[in-house]
C-alpha cells in the first residue's frame, strides 16, 4: 500500500449549486462525508477550542455528514413535519462525529431533507458510517505527513473493494486533506457520484496532520 510506505518513511527516519427550503425526501442520492479530524482541528476546531481536538481522542476519519444530493446540486434546510432531535439523541452521535453540536447542525441543514425522522436519520448516518472500513493504517499516523491526495483514495479503495473509484472522491482545503466523500443510493449502496461531486484533489503534497 502506498500510504503505508509514506507513513513508515515519515515515522522512522468547490462548490455545488444549493437549493434551500425544498420538500423533504425529494433527492437522488446521498453523499457521505468523512473528515480527517486532525486537519479539521488545525483549520477550524482549535480556534473554537472544540473538545474534538483534545489530545488523546485518537480520532481519524469522523463522520461529517450524510447529505441528500441531486444529480446536480443539493437541497438544504428543507421543509419537514419531523421534530428536531433532542440533546440526548445528538450526544449519542459524538462517538463517530466528534461532537453533538455537529450532529444537530447536520440534521438542520441536511437531515431535514432526507424525509426521515431525526432518530431515523441519525440511525441511517451511523449505518452508512459503519459500512465503510476505515483503513487501520491511519490510526498509526503519529507525525505530520505530506502525501499525494490520491494515496488517501488508494487506501480506502483497498480496504473497501465494494466501492469503485467513481463512487468516492477526496477533497482538500488550504493545502490539506479535507474529506473523503462516498456516494450512496437511498438504500446506502455505493453508486457513481454526480458530475459536480467527482472532483478529486490533485495535490501531490497535501498535509495530513498526526492523530491527536
Amino acid at each position: 500500500m502506498r500510504l503505508l510506505a509514506w507513513v513508515i518513511t515519515a515515522i522512522f527516519l468547490g462548490t455545488a449549486a444549493q437549493a434551500q427550503g425544498e420538500k423533504a425526501g425529494d433527492f437522488d442520492y446521498y453523499v457521505m462525508s468523512l473528515g480527517w479530524s486532525s486537519n479539521w482541528c488545525a483549520l477550524t476546531g482549535d480556534a473554537r477550542r472544540d473538545p474534538q481536538c483534545d489530545a488523546g481522542r485518537g480520532l481519524t476519519w469522523t463522520l461529517h455528514g450524510l447529505w441528500p444530493q441531486y444529480e446536480s446540486g443539493y437541497p438544504s434546510d428543507c421543509r419537514t413535519v419531523e421534530n428536531d432531535p433532542n440533546r440526548s439523541d445528538s450526544a449519542q452521535m459524538a462517538d463517530i462525529m466528534g461532537g453533538a453540536g455537529l450532529a444537530f447542525y447536520e440534521w438542520k441543514k441536511h437531515g431535514r431533507c432526507s424525509g426521515l425522522s431525526a432518530k431515523a436519520y441519525y440511525a441511517t448516518m451511523r449505518k452508512a458510517y459503519k459500512a465503510v472500513v476505515i483503513p487501520p493504517i491511519f490510526a498509526k499516523i503519529t507525525k505530520d505527513l505530506h502525501v499525494p491526495a490520491s494515496v488517501i483514495e488508494d487506501a480506502f479503495a483497498e480496504a473497501n473493494p465494494q466501492i469503485a473509484r467513481d463512487q468516492m472522491t477526496v477533497t482538500c482545503s488550504n493545502g490539506m486533506i479535507q474529506e473523503i466523500r462516498i456516494c450512496l443510493t437511498k438504500d446506502l449502496e455505493p453508486r457513481r457520484c454526480g458530475a459536480d461531486t467527482i472532483r478529486d484533489c490533485t495535490l501531490k503534497d497535501a498535509g495530513l496532520e498526526a492523530v491527536r
